[in-house]
């Protein structure tokens, strides 16, 4: 797949290796993924593209904690095996930080690691391999909880 078969230009962001959809994103939520497989990540880009996300990736878990340290995505969506910072330290960081705790973080990973993911706050767990309807069911359920919670008085 290239970046003609989903409409899409990926660049590179100041912020270590990561990529980045273009900032015209007309107010749609932006998903954060920390994903080291590319193949991986490509089928998520369109996944998401065609189901209306604005998409950046992190090649590490440090790029992962900076970028949302810089300004919250909507949702990160995490691999446990990432450099630097692994995907459950990264949950952690991000449900423990002030700011920035409101961010609901997805664990996407082959290993099986549901109890950890949900010891480490995690709103949800998928497992490894992608299948599209699960993948998105999973992303729309997290962010309609938590939006509901944003909402509630």
């Amino acid at each position: 797949m290239n970046d003609a078969d989903h409409g899409t230009f990926v660049t590179e962001l100041a912020f270590g290796r990561g990529m980045r959809m273009p900032n015209d994103d007309g107010g749609r939520p932006v998903i954060l993924i920390a994903e080291r497989d590319r193949n991986v990540r490509e089928l998520q880009l369109f996944f998401l593209n065609r189901a209306g996300f604005v998409v950046e990736f992190a090649d590490d878990g440090q790029c992962a904690i900076d970028r949302v340290r810089l300004d919250a995505p909507a949702l990160l969506i995490t691999e446990i095996l990432i450099p630097k910072i692994d995907g459950l330290t990264l949950c952690r960081l991000v449900r423990n930080d002030a700011a920035r705790g409101h961010v609901p973080v997805i664990v996407f990973s082959l290993l099986a690691a549901a109890a950890r993911a949900n010891d480490a706050g995690a709103a949800a767990f998928l497992r490894k391999p992608l299948v599209e309807s699960t993948f998105l069911a999973a992303i729309n359920g997290v962010m309609m909880n938590a939006n509901a919670v944003m909402d509630a008085p």
